[in-house]
């Protein structure tokens, strides 16, 4: 199968672009030089009106959808809210998100949860009460030959994950067309900027399917109940607890998704079984990450 055109997506990630990564020279294993690409991190600092909230490790693309979905998954931005203005300094690495309403969120502030997400993910305590009263679309369905299909267009598109490592994607998608397909040093980054690109797009949830490299970590379950998605996959393994709540939100769970084998631990029932395993393709492990291990 060919790679898919960046056309295809609505949004695709840019692994060429010097702004996000760039080659260093170096030694293989046999003292041969060797160059590798390396992806850029860098601060940005995420203020909603005049309080600043919090500073994010990012590889630097995409600040608006970045500080806009990051401040709706964790509850201080509305459905409703009206953004008046975004401004982005990219000298001072400053994003400003500006409402309509009047916002103060000092005691949140001081109710903070370091997650198990690389690059320090943080989410504040109460979005664990807030996700109890969201209900998932109960009529979403997967079916098996879009898992197949999803998986195997996000592997083969050019990515930075693919081209350098060291890197998260996570792809929305809608049946067995990946739509927005973003990449941070952290997977919860990349995760607040589809929540944004949503928002700012007026985008529906309760069909979609969202797709991430990272492992199924309750960060990664908060975030996407928060979003209003029914489903969500990976190519990576599970913690417990992240199990535990996509079963307490009914959220649809599919980890290991590698080829034609996949695991589901939750929300079984929106699974259709529609494709032949017989007939479905193993992983070509040529596309998998150069210079990555493991389930990061």
């Amino acid at each position: 199968m060919n790679a898919p055109t960046s056309q295809e997506f609505l949004v695709a990630p840019e692994p060429d672009s010097g702004e996000l990564a760039h080659e260093v020279d170096g030694i293989d294993q046999d003292g041969k030089p060797i160059g590798q690409q390396v992806v850029h991190e860098r601060p940005l600092t995420i203020y909603l009106n005049g309080q600043e909230i919090v500073t994010a490790m990012t590889i630097g693309d995409h600040p608006d959808w970045l500080a806009v979905g990051y401040l709706l998954n964790q509850g201080m931005l509305n459905s409703n809210d009206e953004i008046t203005g975004i401004d982005h300094d990219a000298d001072l690495g400053v994003v400003v998100v500006r409402t309509a309403r009047k916002t103060n969120f000092e005691e949140k502030l001081k109710k903070k949860i370091r997650t198990s997400g690389c690059a320090q993910g943080t989410v504040f305590g109460d979005l664990m009460e807030t996700i109890e009263a969201i209900e998932l679309n109960r009529d979403a369905i997967i079916r098996t030959s879009w898992l197949y299909a999803l998986t195997k267009k996000i592997n083969t598109q050019p990515s930075l994950y693919l081209k350098a490592g060291a890197i998260h994607g996570c792809v929305l998608c809608q049946a067995d067309r990946p739509l927005v397909y973003l990449e941070d040093v952290g997977r919860h980054n990349a995760v607040d900027k589809i929540a944004g690109w949503m928002f700012l797009n007026n985008i529906a949830p309760d069909d979609k399917i969202f797709y991430t490299t990272g492992r199924l970590t309750s960060e990664m379950i908060l975030k996407c109940v928060a979003m209003r998605i029914p489903i969500l996959a990976s190519r990576s393994g599970f913690t417990a607890w992240g199990v535990e709540l996509a079963r307490q939100t009914h959220l649809t769970l599919i980890g290991r998704a590698r080829g034609k084998r996949f695991v589901a631990l939750s929300g079984l029932e929106r699974i259709v079984f529609d494709a032949d395993t017989s007939q479905a393709d193993e992983e070509d492990r040529r596309h998998t990450r150069k210079g990555a291990g493991g389930d990061d």
